[in-house]
């Protein structure tokens, strides 16, 4: 017997089957990446848009279409990373408008959708090319509307449009003859692929395990990699025994009052406090010695859901203090933007996409108000930046990226962001946002200053040393894995078995007879010895130029080269 509809209820575990589907590939599509970088990430960057969403869509408790399009769209556009994933989050934008207003979705409406999340996508990309998950997503939108009026078999017609789906992703290397030289297919359209498998596995009846499906594993999560082992904190050391979280069902709309006395109360029985009212729901955190005083306090107010109480000390559950931690430092955080929210606002403001202390100093040095940390570990998402354009409360702000992948996320925090006049710099590299800072004029106007900016960028070239993890050929170069690679702003510059000698090989493709002043920030694998003894030897070389070194202190990236 066919499926003629999908309801509310089937889109919600159909949706949280598609995100657990792309979140147990993302490695995979990470090693997609046409460049075969440490820090390809179009699988991790879309992964976590997704689960952005899937928390949202797993908290509706009695899901209509309209909640649901809501949690949807919200959730993908606030958690949106790198260009994969602000496409993604346009594409779940799109099929959301045409969903939230009916009861149940037939082929034909599922048709609509699919068109109009490829317009929605389309017109969110500055210049569309083709072969990349634009294309993928227009050739299961083409195909929807010709099966459309041919069946009302929901499955049926999903499964075939995601076949089709395939035949597009498998005809993308011969769209971009970069993908081709490397042998893959194009990582963002493979990342698409398999959301929509895993929702019509999820349509099937496949049951998904809400936590899982809204938890990214652990295992490849660079992140991961700077975490604190488990069981570094000993049970003797957990002053509060009990991790305590519940929601109150408010008799009355919760407001501020209400938060400021729950917490009040709270305070005096525990801490890793987190008290946050929304109009008739109230979430609490707690770490405490008696679970019973918190809840018998929030019985006062209304009913209670969600409790979930762990005994830290039997578990040892560091995972649960590192999470109330940054709980806490969050609310402190939000109430301490408040506050500077009461200030005055400055006439503009500065936002720099950074990593490594040194990079970072640097940005703080010439003028940039606050450091969002990503860029080549983890793109930063669409929330980091609006939260970042709060915190430096100016009339107008300018954000920095640091990669071209970042730049789409920022355009989306600018179209979201509501009393502040952001402008984006379209800095692809570290040393591009510097110059651009460097160059900010106070007299000028704000668009005279970006005009002034991206012409200094303009002369500015970025030569970036790291090392291969995959073998794979491009621009001509036949790459190993372990390789040292040396990347320009428009492809491969060097590709050899030594830092130092790939390093001066891509300079040498960088300076020309007009080039002035060479930066060099070396990184966070390089010691300072050998990275003054790699600058005295360029100075030798190249004596027209006037030199300086810098400790950036990037992961990743064995040298950072500027060429003014």
């Amino acid at each position: 017997m066919g499926m003629n509809y999908i309801d509310a209820g089937m889109l919600k575990n159909a949706f949280l089957a598609g995100a657990k589907g792309l979140e147990a590939n993302k490695e995979w599509i990470n090693e997609l990446n046409v460049f075969p970088v440490p820090d390809g990430d179009t699988g991790t960057n879309m992964t976590m848009t997704i689960l952005s969403a899937a928390r949202e869509v797993a908290a509706v408790e009695n899901p209509t279409m309209e909640a649901l399009a809501r949690a949807i769209s919200s959730g993908s556009l606030r958690g949106a990373r790198g260009n994969s994933g602000v496409i993604l989050s346009q594409l779940f934008r799109g099929f959301t408008k045409e969903i939230k207003t009916v009861d149940v979705i037939t082929t034909s409406v599922l048709s609509d959708a699919f068109n109009r999340a490829t317009e929605t996508a389309y017109k969110a990309v500055m210049k569309p090319k083709e072969g990349t998950i634009l294309t993928v997503a227009k050739g299961m939108a083409d195909k929807a509307a010709e099966l459309a009026p041919q069946t009302e078999d929901v499955l049926e017609f999903s499964e075939k449009v995601l076949e089709h789906g395939e035949y597009v992703l498998s005809q993308t290397p011969e769209m971009l003859p970069v993908l081709k030289e490397a042998g893959v297919v194009d990582s963002g359209g493979q990342g698409l692929i398999q959301v929509i498998k895993g929702c019509i596995e999820g349509l099937k009846g496949k049951v998904v395990d809400i936590d899982a499906a809204v938890t990214p594993s652990v295992s490849g999560n660079r992140a991961a990699k700077t975490a604190t082992g488990a069981g570094s904190t000993q049970a003797a050391d957990i002053r509060f025994g009990y991790c305590t979280e519940f929601i109150i069902n408010a008799e009355k709309p919760a407001d501020e009052t209400t938060e400021q006395e729950l917490k009040d109360y709270l305070s005096t029985i525990g801490d890793s406090l987190v008290v946050v009212a929304d109009d008739d729901i109230v979430k609490i955190h707690v770490h405490t010695n008696d679970p019973g005083l918190a809840i018998q306090k929030a019985l006062t107010y209304g009913s209670l859901s969600r409790i979930k109480i762990d005994n830290m000390r039997e578990e040892h559950q560091e995972k649960l203090i590192k999470d109330s931690e940054r709980l806490a430092a969050q609310q402190k955080a939000e109430e301490e933007a408040k506050e500077k929210k009461e200030e005055p606002r400055k006439k503009y403001g500065f936002i720099a996409v950074s990593v490594g202390e040194g990079l970072s100093e640097i940005f703080k040095g010439i003028g940039a108000d606050y450091i969002i940390e990503g860029g080549q570990t983890m793109n930063p998402s669409t929330e980091d930046m609006l939260e970042a354009i709060e915190k430096v409360h100016a009339e107008t702000v300018y954000i920095l990226p640091n990669n071209k992948n970042i730049i789409l996320a920022a355009e989306q925090a600018k179209s979201l962001s509501e009393d502040t006049k952001v402008y984006v710099v379209p800095s692809k590299t570290v040393p591009q946002g510097i110059t651009a800072l460097i160059n900010f004029a106070p007299d000028l106007t704000a668009e005279e200053n970006m005009e002034q900016m991206i012409e200094e960028m303009s002369h500015v070239k970025t030569g970036q040393i790291t090392y291969a993890v995959r073998n794979t050929s491009i621009d001509g170069m036949e790459i190993a894995e372990g390789d040292i690679m040396g990347i320009g702003d428009s492809g491969m510059l060097a590709v050899g078995k030594n830092i130092e000698e790939t390093a001066m090989e891509s300079l040498r493709k960088m300076v020309d007879d007009e080039s002035e002043l060479v930066t060099i920030y070396y990184g966070e694998d390089v010691t300072e010895e050998d990275a003054e003894a790699f600058c005295e030897k360029a100075r030798k070389e190249f004596t027209s130029c006037e030199f300086e070194c810098q400790n950036g202190g990037q992961p990743i990236y064995y040298y950072m080269i500027s060429v003014e």
